[in-house]
């Protein structure tokens, strides 16, 4: 999971978007609970705004991620949440660029009590209405931060999904901290055209989980294996490992080495070797083979098969993020 990319759109269009969202209610309140003249007793409730926002998405995150693996009773039924998740994200970034009114279906509405609950807030002049409307943004969440809770789920890994969300959160953080309480006087057009930028980070997002899903369904039209087929047509692969026992490293970035040769027909031994690592990486697929073996957070684990065909043998992490390349010779 490429958590930088994550944070980078919380940092960018998904910070904006939030704001558009949720930057009335927050300037609502901050006129009640802060001193214009004053600004450090100004950015007080900002603060606890985004802290009590971090740990509800946080915490929203991790049940994400188990609802998503109460699901995940078969490889054949993550690959349909996932690819379900990749095409609900692509509807709502159709959404955000106005392509069609069928996709406002796709946009989750937070329930009316919760709308109620909230404006009777930004009335008080407590510095608990910022710590509650922090938490109770998980009701109106924005277009961008919908995506983010999809790909939460279909992690189906509490861990992961409270990952995700935090990223996404902190990424937001410095522009409420900057912008916070102003954000009802950004121009319509400025705000369209960061919807624009965002909607083009969740298609990117949303592709790279359907390409995950066909990994997983090994797919011989997945993104993997057409980099695979360009790189064995027209790189020299000099330096590529080869043999029938591989050692292969697994870290919160992947598998090292990712591509591999090794002889058809016989027997192949991998040693997967794991140091802290907790990642969607620990969960090792071999989706051609029907292999699956959870690796401990640090340990060795064998994986023995024998290859009967030539060709690629896609190897993936449980969510087709982390992926590598058996070439069977």
């Amino acid at each position: 999971m490429n958590y930088w990319l994550i944070f980078l759109t919380g940092l960018t269009t998904g910070g904006l978007s939030c704001l558009a969202v949720q930057g009335g209610l927050l300037a609502a309140t901050l006129a009640n609970t802060a001193e214009k003249k004053d600004i450090t007793h100004n950015a007080l409730p900002t603060v606890i705004f985004l802290v009590t926002k971090l740990m509800a998405y946080t915490i929203l995150g991790a049940f994400l991620g188990y609802f998503g693996s109460v699901f995940k009773l078969t490889r054949e039924v993550q690959i349909i949440f996932q690819a379900a998740a990749a095409i609900i994200m692509l509807g709502l970034a159709g959404n955000m660029l106005n392509l069609h009114p069928v996709f406002r279906y796709f946009v989750i509405q937070p329930p009316r009590w919760v709308g109620k609950l909230l404006r009777s807030q930004t009335k008080s002049h407590s510095f608990f209405a910022p710590a509650l409307l922090g938490t109770f943004t998980i009701f109106i969440p924005c277009p961008v931060t919908q995506a983010m809770e999809i790909l939460a789920i279909s992690s189906a890994n509490p861990m992961v999904g409270s990952l995700i969300m935090a990223s996404f959160i902190l990424g937001t953080g410095p522009l409420f901290l900057a912008v916070g309480w102003i954000t009802t006087k950004l121009s319509e057009t400025f705000r369209e055209r960061f919807f624009k930028v965002a909607a083009v980070l969740v298609i990117f997002i949303a592709l790279t989980s359907l390409n995950g899903a066909l990994v997983l369904a090994g797919s011989k039209y997945s993104l993997n294996n057409w980099v695979w087929a360009f790189k064995s047509t027209f790189l020299a692969q000099a330096n590529r490992p080869s043999g029938q026992e591989i050692t292969i490293n697994v870290s919160s970035r992947g598998y090292s080495p990712a591509n591999f040769s090794v002889k058809a027909g016989r027997v192949v031994t991998l040693d997967l070797i794991t140091q802290n690592s907790r990642s969607c990486a620990n969960d090792f697929n071999i989706p051609g083979l029907g292999v699956r073996k959870i690796l401990p957070p640090t340990g060795i684990t064998q994986v023995v098969f024998t290859p009967s065909k030539r060709g690629p043998l896609a190897f993936t992490c449980g969510m087709g993020m982390f992926t590598g390349t058996i070439d069977v010779q």
